[in-house]
C-alpha cells in the first residue's frame, strides 16, 4: 500500500507541473539558443514569452503545452535554469541500447535503479536521431526534417517528450507532437499522405518502455522503411554521446524549429475502421450486435474502443482499464502476463461478451479471448493468424520465433498447407527474416512471435497489435454478412486441430559472471560452450533427437515433447523452454538438460532443480 501511495504522489507531482495536455492541432514556432556555460547543458533554463497564448510548463524544459492561441516564442536565459545537469555528469549511452530500442530508468526512487534516461541525455539522443536521419536521406544538412513524436502513458512521458522536442528543434528541425499514441501509429505517420496534418513525417520517435515498470522509459525510432535495427541504434547512441559532450563547450547558437500538435491517432484509427468496413462489403456498421470488450491495461490502447469499435457498431460495455495511468495499477499491460490474461478473460465471461481484446502498453502487441473464455494468445494466436493469412495466400511461409511449439508446425504445414520457418527470438529478428525470405523468392506474408508481436507484409511489416485485431475483426465482419448471428466461434473454429502441450515450462539459468569457472571469458562465450556441450551429449542419447534445422540454441525432441536451451539476446541468462504431454515426460526432458549442464559451476540450475523436485 505504501509503495502505491508513493507512486501516486510521484504521478500527482508530474501532473501538477505539467497541467492538462491539448489534443488539437496547434502550430507554433520555437526560438532556441544554447547556453555558453560549461556547468549546464544548453537546453535548460528557458524563459517563455507568449503571444495570444495560454501555456503550461513541465519542469523547466523548453517546450510549452499550448492550450489556446497561435504562437509561442521561447528564448533561453542561463540565469533562469534550476534543473540544469552539470556537464560532468557522465552518461554511458551505449548501455542504454536494448536490441533495436533504447531503454533505461527515467524516474528516481527505486532502490538500485539510478536514473540514466535524463532530459539532457534525451535531448542529445533526439538531436543524434535527426543527424542520423539527415545522413540516411543524404541531405546536405540544410533541409528541415519533420519528425513525429508520441508517447505511451508513463509518468515520465511528458518531460521526455519535451526533451525530445527541444533536442530536435534546437537542431533546426520540425516536430509533430502526437501526445498519447501507439508505437505502430508512429511508423504509420511516416507513410500517411496528409499535408493538412503535416504528414508524412521523415521519421518518428515513440517514447515507451513497453510493459516494463513505471520508473522505466525509452525510445523506438522509425523511418518509412520501418523500425531501426541494432546497428542503427548503436550509431545514434554514439552520435548522442558526442552531442552530449560537445554541447557543454558550444558557443551560443540560435536555431528555430516548428512544433505542431497533431491528433494523429484519429487518422490512424480511421484507417483501421475503413479496413474492417471494406472486408464487409463497405457496410457502415459491420460489427453491429457484437459485444466486444477491451482491456488496455491503462496503456495507450484505450482509443480502440471509441475510435474503432464503436464506429463499427460494436457494443463495448465492460471494457476496462482504458484510462492512461503510467503506474499500471490494475495489472501489467502485457498479453503474456498471467494476471493480464485472467483479467480480460474474466471481463469476457462477466459481460457475456463475444470477444475480448487486450493490448500491451504501446499497442504493438495484442491477444484475444473468445466467448467461452478461451485465450487466443501465444501459439494459438499465431495459429489463428496463420489460418487467416493462408486463406488469402495459400502456401505462404509463416516465420516465428524459436520457442513456438511442434504442434504449431504440424498445424501450419499439415492442416493449412503452409510452411513454418522457425527462427530466432526477437520481433525484429523474425520480421527481418520474413523480409529476407521474400527477397530470395520465398513468399512470406506473416511474421509472429509468441510474445504477441505480429507483422504482415500487407501492413509494411509493422508489428501492430491493433492491426492484428483488425484482421480478426475482418474475419468476423465478413462472416456476419452471410450469418448475422455468428460470433467468435468463427475464430475458434479456425484453430481447431492445433495440438497443444499439457505442460509448458520456461526456466531461466543465470550465469554468475564473477565465478572462477568463466576463466576470464565473457558470459556469452561461456553460454556458447554450455550449448556446445549439450549438443554433444544429446547426440549420444538414443531417446533424444536434435532438430535438423534450428537457428537459435539447441532444440531437441523426445519423450513426446521438446526442449530448447538458448542464450538470451542481452543478458547472462540461458532460458530453457520445455513442452510435453505429461509432467513425467517434462521431467525426463529436464533431467536430460540437467545431466548435461551440471558440470558448469557458474550456471545457477536451482530453478530447474526445483521444477524436477515438484
Amino acid at each position: 500500500m505504501d509503495g502505491a501511495l508513493s507512486a501516486k504522489t510521484i504521478q500527482n507531482a508530474f501532473l501538477a507541473k505539467d497541467g492538462p495536455r491539448t489534443r488539437h492541432n496547434t502550430r507554433y514556432t520555437c526560438d532556441f539558443c544554447a547556453l555558453n556555460t560549461r556547468s549546464m547543458h544548453p537546453v535548460q533554463g528557458c524563459r517563455l514569452t507568449l503571444a495570444d497564448t495560454s501555456a503550461k510548463w513541465l519542469n523547466t524544459t523548453s517546450t510549452a503545452w499550448i492550450s489556446f492561441g497561435k504562437q509561442a516564442n521561447i528564448s533561453c536565459n542561463a540565469t533562469q535554469g534550476t534543473s540544469a545537469v552539470a556537464s560532468t555528469e557522465k552518461i554511458d549511452f551505449l548501455k542504454l541500447q536494448n536490441g533495436s530500442d533504447i531503454r533505461g530508468v527515467a524516474i528516481a526512487g527505486v532502490e538500485g535503479e539510478p536514473v540514466n534516461i535524463t532530459e539532457p541525455g534525451t535531448e542529445a539522443i533526439a538531436a543524434a536521431f535527426a543527424a542520423w536521419l539527415l545522413n540516411k536521406k543524404k541531405s546536405d544538412g540544410l533541409r528541415r526534417l519533420r519528425i513525429s513524436v508520441g508517447h505511451d502513458s508513463r509518468i515520465s512521458a511528458h518531460k521526455l517528450q519535451n526533451a525530445v522536442t527541444h533536442g530536435i528543434t534546437s537542431a533546426g528541425h520540425d516536430v509533430l507532437q502526437f501526445g498519447l499514441a501507439s508505437t505502430p501509429a508512429m511508423f504509420n505517420s511516416t507513410l500517411t499522405e496528409d499535408e493538412m496534418n503535416h504528414c508524412p513525417a521523415d521519421g518518428g520517435i515513440m517514447i515507451t518502455a513497453s510493459h516494463l515498470p513505471y520508473n522505466r522509459n525509452g525510445f523506438k525510432f522509425f523511418t518509412s522503411d520501418g523500425g531501426l535495427n541494432k546497428a542503427d541504434i548503436k550509431d545514434i547512441l554514439e552520435r548522442a554521446s558526442r552531442v552530449y559532450e560537445e554541447s557543454a563547450h558550444r558557443d551560443k547558437q540560435e536555431q528555430t524549429g516548428v512544433v505542431t500538435q497533431v491528433d494523429y491517432m484519429s487518422i490512424y484509427a480511421s484507417d483501421l475502421v475503413q479496413a474492417v468496413r471494406k472486408s464487409a462489403g463497405n457496410k457502415e456498421k459491420p460489427l453491429e450486435g457484437l459485444h466486444i470488450v477491451v482491456d488496455a491495461g491503462n496503456g495507450a490502447g484505450g482509443f480502440f474502443v471509441d475510435k474503432v469499435l464503436k464506429p463499427l457498431g460494436a457494443v463495448t460495455s465492460g471494457s476496462q482499464f482504458l484510462e492512461p495511468d503510467g503506474l499500471f495499477p490494475n495489472h501489467i499491460p502485457n498479453p503474456e502476463d498471467k494476471a493480464a490474461m485472467e483479467a480480460i478473460t474474466q471481463a469476457v465471461l462477466n459481460n457475456k461478451a463475444d470477444l475480448g481484446i487486450i493490448f500491451d502498453t504501446d499497442v504493438d502487441r495484442s491477444a484475444a479471448v473468445d466467448s467461452s473464455g478461451r485465450e487466443l494468445n501465444r501459439n494459438r494466436l499465431i495459429a489463428l493468424m496463420s489460418a487467416i493469412v493462408l486463406e488469402e495466400h495459400p502456401g505462404t511461409t509463416v516465420v516465428t520465433d524459436s520457442v513456438t511449439s511442434d504442434g504449431l508446425t504440424t498445424f501450419i504445414e499439415k492442416k493449412l498447407g503452409g510452411k513454418h520457418h522457425r527462427f530466432k527470438r526477437g520481433y525484429k529478428n523474425v520480421i527481418d527474416e520474413a523480409i529476407r525470405l521474400n527477397s530470395t523468392g520465398e513468399e512470406s506474408h506473416l511474421a509472429m512471435e509468441t510474445s504477441g508481436h505480429g507483422a504482415l507484409k500487407e501492413n509494411h511489416w509493422l508489428d501492430d497489435g491493433a492491426y492484428l485485431m483488425v484482421k480478426l475483426l475482418n474475419k468476423l465482419a465478413g462472416a456476419r454478412t452471410s450469418n448475422p448471428n455468428i460470433g467468435s466461434k468463427v475464430l475458434t473454429d479456425l484453430v481447431e486441430g492445433l495440438e497443444e502441450a499439457s505442460v509448458v515450462v520456461e526456466i531461466r539459468f543465470k550465469i554468475d559472471q564473477n565465478h572462477a569457472d568463466l576463466k576470464g571469458r565473457s558470459f556469452r562465450d561461456y553460454g556458447e560452450s554450455i550449448l556446445k556441450h549439450l549438443e554433444n551429449v544429446i547426440s549420444e542419447d538414443p531417446n533424444l533427437h536434435k532438430a535438423p534445422k534450428n537457428y537459435e540454441g539447441v532444440r531437441v525432441s523426445g519423450y513426446g515433447g521438446w526442449f530448447l536451451l538458448r542464450l538470451s539476446l542481452h543478458d547472462p541468462v540461458l532460458p530453457l523452454n520445455i513442452e510435453a504431454q505429461s509432467k513425467d515426460d517434462a521431467i525426463k526432458l529436464g533431467h536430460s538438460v540437467l545431466a548435461a549442464v551440471s558440470e558448469f559451476s557458474a550456471l545457477d540450475t536451482s530453478a530447474l532443480n526445483k521444477f524436477l523436485q515438484q
